[in-house]
């Protein structure tokens, strides 16, 4: 377990943030299939697989960006913030 952190550890800030995006989307659609026209057994089914695919995604991500990466995507979203004012 240990070689596979340090593995995900060196990887760029920018699969980090690819990964993000990605749990975002396993979110969305993790729910939204709700509305689709299939048996609630399905939905369960699918419901079940995005969001355990987000939740990989997102500890995932937080691996690659590390507590550095976390303070960098604070900053620069701090920084949008304050542009927009």
């Amino acid at each position: 377990m240990n070689k596979f952190k340090q593995w995900l550890s060196r990887l760029s800030f920018r699969t980090g943030i690819i990964l993000i995006i990605a749990c975002v989307i396993c979110y969305i659609l993790s729910f939204a299939q709700i509305l689709l026209p299939i048996s609630v057994t399905a939905k369960g089914v699918l419901w079940a697989v995005f969001f355990g695919l987000a939740k990989t995604f997102q500890y995932s991500a937080l691996l690659v960006l590390g507590a550095e990466g976390v303070k960098r995507v604070k900053s620069w979203w701090k920084n949008k913030k304050i542009e927009k004012k």
